[in-house]
Formats: C-alpha cells, structure tokens, sequence
C-alpha cells in the first residue's frame, strides 16, 4: 500500500494530463518547450546553486555515460542479430537507453525518499538530458529521413538553457555568490511549477500515441532491454562506486523509468521509424505501473 502511496500522485498528474490533451487538444510541443527552455533551467540552477560540490557530482556523471555506453552497446548487438534496419536499429537505441528521468523519474524518488534524493534526481536530469539531447539526436538524425550532421546536433545542444543554468549555479555555489531572498522566492517558484508542468506534458504525450503497424519484435526487445537489463546494468556499475544507499536507489530508480517521452519527438523530426518509438513509450510507460513499485521494493528493503 505505501508503494501505490508514493506511485499515486504521479500517476493522478499523467492522468490530468491525459484527459485533458483529449478534450482540449493542447499544443503540445508549445508547452513542452516553455518547460524545457523557461522553468526546467531554474530548477537546474536551484539544485546546482543549494547543493554543495562534491565528489557525488562525480559518480552520478560516471553512472550516466557508463549505462550509455553499455546500453548502447547491447542494443548494437540485439539490433545485429535482429538483422535491423539502419532506421530500426537508431529507433531502438531511442527508446532503450534513454530513459524518463525528468517528468517521471524526479517526481517518483521526490515521492519515495524526501528533497535529499530528489536534488540526486535532478543532478541525473540534467546530465541525462545532455546524452538524450546530443547522443540520442545523433543517432535519430543518422537513422531518419531528415539529414543532420553532427555539427548540427551540437549546436541544438550548445542552445540548451538547462546546461548554462546548471553550470551558473555550480558557478554560484563555488564562489558563495549570495542572492536576495526576494530573488530566491522567485527561483523557487518558478522551479517548483517545472516539475508538474513536465508531467502534465508527459501525460499529453501519451494521449496522442497512435497504435499503429510496428514491427513487435523491435518494440519488444527494445522494452525488455529498457524495463529489465537497464536497472541490472546499473546494479552492476553501482558495485564499483563508492556511493551511499540513498544515491545508489535514486540511480537504480532512474535507470528502470520507461522510455524518455522527448525520443518520440526526435523520431517525429527526423523520421527515424517514429511508430516504433511511441509505441515502444507508451509500452514502457504502462509497463512501468508493474515494475516501478517491484524496483520501489526492492531498494526500499
């Protein structure tokens, strides 16, 4: 019962989300950007600007390009001997090893372990967000329709607001650069409002997911590799860092969310087998109604 307790809420906003996008057909994409590039920076600089630098900063960018790596390399492998596409296999590079680590993952460890684990969460958003936002818009340009160089794919990510937010408040932080209370009040609003708005949108997003013609066996493999093998990954990286129980949770929580919800929009843009990408979030999505309160257990006891 304290499993459902602390999955609840987040579900209740998917569902607000959901229910609304159906009756009022929202633009998405509008939304989604106001809380990428106005409130999702200053919850970044929050977290970076109120948390010490430590060696925790550290390990968490270790687990995230360790995990990207195997993932990525697993995924290379199944997508092989599947005798994939080019176009397939970049498809089930997205929805495998990018995870939801923004709109569902924060609000869960928020919900499960108190402010503590939730500014973990956030620290793991951002550099999450900086893979998904280079590596991932790589491979989705290279295995879609639209052509996009490398050079391309930087320079999106060089415009990411979350990266210089996060990188002011380390800044900040270091040089104990003190801000007006009043200034403060605002920041907090501001961050606060970020992470309902981004699970409102989340729940948007998966109101809009059409079920059509995919090649299941893809979806299928690409599921089992992000809701099973990512969270065994992480146990196994987390064996070798020096981290306290509560980080080790958090990082093992982030690695088992379904898939990111901004993957489909990367497979829209570009034409990288987008089907195969919705459908496969929206499985994981689902899926992780059963799995998130198993993982819950798990690292709770």
């Amino acid at each position: 019962m304290e499993l459902l307790s602390i999955i609840a809420p987040v579900l209740f906003i998917f569902l607000i989300g959901f229910i609304g996008q159906k009756l009022l057909s929202f633009d998405i994409k509008t939304i989604s950007t106001a809380a990428l590039y106005l409130l999702s920076p200053f919850l970044a600089f929050r977290t970076f600007y109120t948390n010490e630098l430590d060696k925790t900063y550290l390990y968490i960018i270790v687990f995230a390009i360790l995990l990207t790596i195997v993932l990525f390399i697993i995924v290379w492998v199944t997508a092989s001997a599947m005798k994939a596409t080019r176009s397939e296999r970049s498809a089930m590079i997205l929805s495998s090893v990018f995870m939801n680590s923004g709109n569902y993952g924060v609000p869960v460890v928020l919900f499960a372990f108190g402010n503590e684990a939730f500014n973990y969460g956030v620290i793991m958003m951002v550099f999450q967000s900086i893979l998904m936002n280079s590596i991932g818009i790589f491979f989705a340009s290279i295995g879609g329709e639209a052509q996009a160089t490398w050079r391309d794919s930087m320079q999106r990510v060089i415009r990411m607001p979350l990266i210089y937010a996060a990188a002011l408040g380390v800044i900040f932080q270091v040089t104990s650069v003190s801000l007006a209370d009043s200034l403060m009040q605002g920041i907090d609003l501001i961050a606060d409002a970020s992470i309902p708005l981004v699970m409102l949108v989340l729940g948007m997003q998966l109101a809009v997911i059409a079920h059509k013609r995919v090649a299941y066996r893809h979806v299928t493999a690409a599921t089992i590799i992000r809701m099973i093998v990512s969270p065994v990954v992480a146990v196994g990286i987390l064996l070798f860092l020096p981290v306290n129980d509560l980080l080790k949770a958090v990082l093992i929580i982030q690695a088992a969310m379904p898939s990111a919800a901004n993957t489909t929009m990367f497979a829209l843009q570009f034409g990288t087998e987008p089907d195969l990408v919705s459908f496969t979030t929206l499985i994981t999505t689902l899926l992780s109604l059963l799995t998130i309160p198993i993982v819950l257990f798990f690292v709770m006891n």
